[in-house]
């Protein structure tokens, strides 16, 4: 009998051409849908779009209900690392324990197989390190590895990512040929929970406490204005700081508990290093001594030479060959070996 693989299902051109190259493979092939949100954010729209393009697949479709797992652990995060003066990223979080493991469990419970997504990865076991490992997907422009760090050894066997091997533009291709009538459907950018991208927005209406007041300090300590709450500003933000110093000001410094922040010049946000914690790594067991590497800050910056060494409690520092502009705590900090995904972690704290 065929295997059976659930479809981790939006209703757009990636997840659907994922689903038509596993019934081409021969695959017996279920759509599953998350709902991740009730009222004005239910993302309806979302759902009836996936059953739509299953029933055009003809495939079974299910809606798993996650709400209250996302509201806590993604939703309520979000707003926590905002408030504590560090800059989330929401993706990384529900990836690691929404999609990949409360949907995972979900799919499985309902007799899957495998689990498979729409990302633009590969996932293949390496003989020679024991281990299944990560690599970035073909085409360097849609790669999404840098959000899929947290993918753990127990996971990784009973996943697919059937686009790994394709570009956007082939995938395109593949949904003209499956009939489907949303080949020109555009990718959403926006963060799913926010659907106008105004997230200053929606961290005052979700947490007023955002709005705050505070001092706005120079490098020298110095007072040089009054910012708007801390949660409204990320390292390295130049617009919005409302200072006539007679020179571009960028934020380097927020301080949660004294409610202020610093700004300094260009080459204040640059620093050689940073420390990493809530570490994952794939394709390595454990991490005992320097080994090189590339490293990605934030998901769109070209990878930066640098030097891993084990740090104190789990830690891995980061020692960059030249110094890198506006590292920035909460942020998913990732290491590759080539197209090779050694691991991941979460910035702590930039080494200055």
């Amino acid at each position: 009998m065929s295997k059976t693989v659930f479809v981790a299902m939006s209703g757009g051109v990636d997840s659907s051409a994922a689903a038509f190259l596993l019934l081409e493979d021969g695959y017996n092939v279920c759509g599953i849908t998350m709902k991740l949100m009730s009222g004005e954010l239910s993302g309806s729209s979302a759902v009836e779009d996936a059953r739509r393009a299953a029933g055009l697949l003809g495939i079974p479709h299910y809606v798993c209900d996650l709400q209250s797992v996302f509201q806590e652990n993604v939703i309520d995060y979000f707003c926590r690392e905002y408030l504590a003066g560090r800059t989330p990223n929401p993706c990384v979080v529900c990836n690691r324990k929404i999609k990949f493991r409360a949907l995972f469990d979900c799919a499985r419970k309902l007799g899957a197989d495998y689990m498979a997504t729409g990302h633009y990865v590969r996932v293949n076991y390496d003989c020679m390190r024991r281990r299944w490992v990560l690599k970035k997907g073909i085409d360097s422009q849609k790669d999404q590895s840098y959000v899929l760090y947290t993918l753990q050894q127990d996971t990784l066997p009973y996943l697919k990512f059937p686009l790994g091997e394709y570009r956007k533009d082939e995938v395109r291709s593949i949904i003209k040929r499956a009939g489907l009538p949303f080949a020109g459907k555009k990718d959403s950018q926006e963060i799913c929970f926010i659907p106008d991208n105004d997230y200053r927005r929606f961290l005052l209406k979700s947490v007023p406490q955002a709005a705050e007041p505070g001092i706005i300090y120079d490098i020298q300590g110095k007072p040089v204005g009054e910012h708007r709450g801390v949660a409204n500003y990320t390292i390295g933000q130049r617009r919005g700081l409302g200072l006539a110093l007679g020179s571009p000001a960028y934020v380097v410094e927020i301080d949660p508990v004294g409610n202020t922040l610093v700004v300094g010049n260009r080459e204040d946000l640059m620093v050689p290093g940073l420390t990493a914690r809530d570490v994952n790594l794939i394709a390595l067991e454990s991490l005992l001594e320097p080994y090189p590497a590339q490293v990605k800050i934030r998901y769109a910056s070209s990878p930066a030479e640098a030097v891993l060494s084990p740090g104190e409690e789990g830690e891995i520092i980061v020692r960059f060959s030249q110094p890198q502009k506006a590292v920035t705590p909460g942020q998913a900090v990732v290491f590759y070996e080539d197209d090779l995904v050694l691991g991941g972690g979460i910035i702590h704290r930039p080494i200055r």
